[in-house]
């Protein structure tokens, strides 16, 4: 173990009242606003995330605050990629629904009055639709478009050291880099501004792209470029906050020889001066997230760096036995944490006297951002609502705790003559996650999940995704009383999603799909299902891992060699595979319960419960779409890639445009 680390663990292995009483502050061990889950912690002081509700249903947000309006045709993207290992496949199903999606923006459809497509579409945006028909929403003639990863480091912890030189430690930084290996970008931006712009009628000065294709083009090999090589312990909604959002985001994090707390230091004018380029406070902002895993955005304050510890034989400590039937108890603690006015918990106390800690396999280092209060005693992450009110709110928490008017819904630049601002009604966030499509699909007649044939509330067989409405409405055939019920349950209830396919576990899950009836498949039984194939065993030589929540066909297979980078279907420790992501071993039948080869077929997801939560909050704001595309076969088809996804946000534009 090294020195530092036998320093910041040094205060929690002594129990005097002294030293546990000086520690005291909510569940995330450092930081006292936000959390519904209060509870003493194992230290640090003065919540970042501030305080205050989230904003109201309409959209207004706290107090009715009512801003200037938006310029109709002006669009800020952001696409927030998680460059973690396994994404290089995601990365590249997103690269091919580009095009589309481009030509969706910036040249739309147009249709007759009830809605039929006219067969002639205009050769731009800036043309006239055919006569007796108009465009399904207003084409955008000026968008900036930016790239940022997930990866934000380690938090003060030994792991993925570095904050804004390393590749795999990005810091909410536009990228434009050609592969992972770059430190610096080096593909072309707008005047080297680290973003793209859309200037179709070459307003700007001096001019940005007006031909789709060359933009498209542009932006695919940006995203190409993000990579796999970032830091494991993704967090995107944080990165997206840090960029767009956070008043003062550091350059430093170190932990404090005297308190063994992580201290922020400086304040990185570069991402502002990158924020203040590309934010216009007039446009409509859209936010694209791509991941495959829950977020994992660690608070930045205190001790909660720890939970990233990655250091030889280093475990968290054991929660108490409340934990296990209510997190919300208040005696629901770490063990290393002050224990004042809860009973005696033996099980608290190790083999030396000291708190008792975690073993290897309960606390394996790549599974620690899941169940966190019932598994450790603390939440050591941002509470979500941090993210519903930067979107929502006017007003934001400084590092120092003093309220500041929210960047987003802010002039940045009051040199210039424009002084109208978005609203919150002007924001829209999608999150393309690990969810079974299956869930969020309309259904068909006969109560099918059917991208081509599933019927809006109006009974019109359109196909596609549910809107935010539709996944409050319960779902067809089902006693659920909303799909947020099957994919979400009641995070603050801790009450688990109906599906339990959108359950975090290591073990093996039973039950079934509660909307398409599809059984879970233990690992020891022969038989697939068409949304995460099988469970399988997760191997003791393993750094940990968690049951899927959807698979999907790989567009080009590969054989996990010693070369392959990010590859799933390696041996571990000598013991066969029965990971669903591997070809079956001898046989092409995927039932086959048998071994598995080192050849991988499929792609993986977990669930995405934390992006979930906060689309849900978000309400006619927030787009939900499945990872696992539904094939990638037919490239013709409304159902191919994440062409649903990128329909459902042109659809969602329609009216915010």
């Amino acid at each position: 173990m090294s020195s530092r680390l036998s320093r910041a663990l040094s205060p929690f292995l002594v129990l005097s009242a002294v030293s546990l009483v000086a520690c005291q502050v909510d569940v995330s061990l450092g930081g006292a606003g936000g959390s519904s889950n209060s509870s003493s912690g194992i230290g640090g002081s003065g919540g970042s995330d501030g305080t205050g509700g989230g904003g109201g249903s309409d959209g207004t947000g706290g107090g009715g605050w009512v801003p200037p309006q938006f310029t109709p045709d002006k669009v800020d993207l952001l696409f927030v990629v998680d460059n973690s290992g396994s994404m290089a496949d995601k990365q590249e199903v997103m690269r091919l629904a580009l095009a589309d999606f481009v030509d969706g923006l910036t040249n739309p459809l147009c249709v007759d009055p009830t809605g039929v497509t006219s067969s002639v579409r205009p050769p731009t945006g800036l043309s006239i639709c055919p006569a007796g028909t108009s465009r399904v929403r207003t084409p955008v003639q000026d968008m900036h478009i930016g790239v940022i990863s997930s990866s934000l480091g380690g938090h003060g912890s030994g792991a993925c050291q570095g904050t804004t030189s390393a590749s795999n430690v990005d810091m909410a930084r536009l990228l434009a880099r050609s592969n992972e290996g770059m430190t610096e970008n080096d593909l072309p931006t707008y005047e080297d501004k680290g973003f793209l712009v859309w200037d179709a009628a070459g307003t700007h000065v001096p001019a940005g792209d007006s031909d789709p294709v060359a933009l498209a083009g542009k932006l695919s090999d940006i995203v190409q470029g993000i990579g796999q090589a970032g830091c494991g312990f993704e967090a995107p909604l944080e990165s997206f906050y840090r960029f767009l959002v956070d008043p003062d985001p550091y350059t430093e994090i170190i932990v404090s020889p005297a308190t063994d707390e992580v201290l922020l230091g400086g304040t990185d004018s570069r991402l502002l001066e990158q924020r203040k380029a590309f934010l216009r406070p007039d446009s409509l902002l859209l936010i694209v997230m791509l991941t495959d895993e829950n977020d994992c955005s660690i608070k930045d304050e205190g001790r909660n760096y720890l939970v990233a510890e990655t250091g030889p034989g280093f475990r968290l400590w054991r929660p108490r036995s409340e934990c296990a039937t209510d997190p919300n108890d208040p005696c629901c603690k770490s063990c290393a944490q002050a224990q004042d006015g809860c009973p005696a918990d033996p099980a608290c106390t190790g083999p030396d006297g000291n708190p008792a800690r975690l073993t290897a396999a309960e606390d394996p280092v790549n599974s620690r951002c899941w169940d966190q209060k019932r598994r450790f005693g603390v939440d050591f992450l941002y509470p979500v609502d941090r993210y519903t009110r930067a979107l929502t709110e006017p007003t934001v928490v400084s590092r120092s705790g003093e309220l500041v008017p929210n960047p987003i819904f802010s002039d940045l630049d009051p040199s210039d003559d424009n002084t109208r601002t978005r609203g919150p009604q002007h924001i829209v966030f999608t999150g393309i996650v690990g969810v079974p499509w299956q869930d969020l699909a309309r259904q068909n007649a006969a109560g099918e999940p059917d991208l081509l044939g599933g019927l809006n509330p109006s009974g019109q067989s359109i196909g596609g995704l549910k809107s935010a409405a539709e996944l409050a409405d319960p779902p067809s055939g089902t006693t659920l009383g909303s799909t947020w019920e099957a994919i979400l349950g009641d995070p603050a209830s801790y009450i688990p999603p109906a599906d339990p396919l959108m359950v975090e576990s290591m073990a093996p899950r039973s039950g079934m799909n509660p909307i398409t009836g599809d059984a879970i498949v233990h690992p020891s039984s022969a038989g697939w299902n068409p949304i995460n194939g099988r469970e399988y065993t997760i191997p003791s030589g393993s750094t940990g891992d968690l049951q899927y929540a959807c698979i999907f066909n790989l567009l080009t297979e590969r054989v996990c060699d010693s070369g392959a980078q990010s590859c799933d279907c390696r041996p571990i420790a000598g013991e066969p595979s029965d990971n669903p992501l591997c070809r079956p071993e001898g046989t092409n039948d995927p039932a086959d319960p048998g071994g598995r080869s080192t050849t991988q077929d499929h792609a993986k997801a977990y669930p995405g419960l934390r992006e979930l939560q906060l689309i849900r909050s978000l309400g006619e704001r927030g787009v939900a779409g499945s990872i696992c595309p539904a094939q990638v076969a037919d490239t013709s088809s409304p159902d191919y890639g994440y062409r649903p996804i990128m329909n459902a946000v042109l659809d969602r534009l329609s009216t915010a445009l």
